[in-house]
């Protein structure tokens, strides 16, 4: 098997996969980016709500919460330099009864606390002032929430990437690899299998992270987190969405319920849902609409038997298991594993669409001091 060497290699080409080969690239270094399936996000980036989060429930200071705010900032002004298609449409966090109502100050003050600090709490005549077909007790507004294009958004990643001279690689799987003096040896498949030797190795390969770190000889088995998989389903609205902004319910164990969310072209999905899973498995059961139904109609009463048509799903990649305290993004490089030129991201579930230009910028940081 032929060996290559180069400066940089990036697994995985989902939404932070080409932010991190943009940000290497366009800082003058060498970047392959090596992707199993046959082009870019084909996985968790496109099965997801596009939704630019604002970053309201994340605990302060974690990484989730400082890298969506960053992030959100830097998207938008991304996003319109390169025309991208977006909208800041805003979003609300609606309260269907009294105990709910007691919830909402919580959330805005835990978002102030993150820097988002434009959320407003609505009364019921307020929240139904905005939108006409909702039923609530209360609502938290929250301006800075908007939705994306998000293939158009890789694509101009990409762009940029490979501007700065990086190159992307498809049907190329990585199936394992070695530390070696001075950076990681990796083994390519595909049709033209080859080792690749790189100074620097980014796992940004989602769902398969854990299994490629694990993949590694050299690196520390006890520092590969457990891969558990949280699937969420998504139905969509036949017709036109009664809503002009995302309509989210107060969150529920496991995620943020099953919420409301509308695409560029006006079409409403709802969901995700959390269905733990074993195995991944993209098919949506219809019957999983029947608890839909329940929970849409706790705020959108007109929804109509019938309207809810199984859409796609997600799978979240999740390092904790069903019941587990909430996770945090993992950004692993060598000070912690002690494997020179390996950062490994972990648990880049939402918001991570939002948040990878923030990633994406701190690998650069992790790479520079490890």
């Amino acid at each position: 098997m032929a060996l290559e060497s180069v400066d940089c290699v990036v697994v995985g080409a989902g939404v932070v996969g080409l932010a991190v080969a943009r940000a290497l690239a366009l800082a003058g270094r060498e970047v392959i980016v090596l992707e199993a399936a046959e082009g870019i996000g084909t996985e968790t980036s496109s099965r997801n709500s596009e939704v630019i989060h604002a970053g309201i429930y994340y605990s302060a200071g974690s990484l989730m919460a400082r890298f969506c705010v960053a992030g959100r900032k830097a998207l938008y002004g991304y996003l319109t330099e390169k025309g991208v298609p977006h909208s800041n449409c805003g979003k609300l966090i609606v309260a269907t009864n009294a105990v709910e109502d007691g919830k909402l100050e919580d959330i805005r003050r835990r978002a102030a606390m993150n820097g988002v600090d434009d959320m407003r709490i609505l009364t019921a005549a307020e929240a139904v002032a905005l939108e006409p077909n909702l039923r609530c007790t209360s609502a938290l507004l929250s301006p800075s929430t908007g939705i994306i294009d998000s293939h158009g958004y890789m694509v101009a990643l990409q762009g940029d990437a490979e501007n700065a001279g990086a190159v992307a690689v498809f049907h190329s799987p990585v199936l394992g690899g070695r530390a070696v003096a001075g950076g990681v040896e990796i083994d390519v498949g595909g049709a033209d299998p080859m080792s690749l030797r790189c100074n620097l190795l980014v796992n940004s390969a989602g769902l398969h992270a854990p299994k490629l770190a694990d993949g590694i000889a050299g690196m520390p088995k006890e520092r590969v987190p457990t891969s558990y998989y949280a699937k969420g389903n998504y139905f969509t609205l036949t017709g036109r969405s009664p809503f002009t902004r995302l309509i989210y319910p107060v969150p529920v164990p496991g995620g943020l319920g099953v919420h409301l969310t509308i695409d560029l072209g006006g079409q409403a999905r709802f969901g995700p849902d959390v269905e733990w899973i074993e195995a991944i498995d993209y098919r949506v059961d219809p019957r999983r609409s029947d608890s839909f139904y329940e929970a849409v109609r706790t705020y959108w009463p007109d929804l109509k038997d019938g309207a809810l048509q199984p859409g796609y799903s997600g799978i979240r990649p999740k390092i904790v298991p069903k019941g587990a305290p909430g996770q945090d993004f993992v950004v692993q490089g060598p000070q912690t594993h002690g494997v020179p030129g390996l950062i490994n991201l972990f648990g880049i579930e939402s918001p991570g669409l939002t948040a990878s230009l923030a990633i994406a910028a701190h690998v650069l940081e992790v790479a520079a001091t490890g």
